[in-house]
């Protein structure tokens, strides 16, 4: 079993859609107990990057009245290849990460290889997606003072 150990404690956690990073975040916590606190840490300090949009405190047309980060990320960065789901290998969006995920167990040690690497990419986008979103937001407050 690896073994992590992380002093820091009480820090800022961002996520896109808190909701859905809280349940895995409570259920890593219960398939590890011996990391629970360390976890639950984590799922009391997670801030949402997504209520500036949810709550229409941002807000462009290009968002076609959606939140999700795969509208806003299009509307805020419309001509930026790098930050195009579209351009990624087999793994688009989270439905689909998720049942990839759920089927590599079955697979050879290649497929699995490549499925890994799809994932990687993917969460590396949505990693970058949030970086830059961010950014956006505090440029647009920046204005606003």
């Amino acid at each position: 079993m690896i073994r992590i150990r992380c002093r820091l404690k009480d820090v800022c956690t961002l996520a896109y859609n808190m909701s859905f990073e809280k349940g895995r975040i409570r259920r890593l916590a219960e398939l590890y107990p011996d990391l629970a606190d360390h976890l639950m840490n984590i799922y009391d300090h997670i801030v949402d990057l997504m209520v500036p949009f949810q709550k229409r405190h941002y807000y462009c047309r290009a968002m076609q009245d959606s939140y999700s980060i795969k509208y806003v990320l299009p509307a805020l960065f419309p001509d930026d290849p790098e930050l195009d789901y579209h351009n990624l290998e087999g793994v688009h969006n989270g439905t689909e990460a998720s049942a990839t995920f759920e089927r590599m167990e079955k697979m050879t040690s290649e497929e699995q290889a490549e499925c890994r690497s799809n994932l990687l990419k993917y969460c590396g986008l949505d990693t970058l997606a949030m970086v830059r979103v961010w950014e956006r937001l505090t440029e647009a407050i920046g204005s606003n003072s």
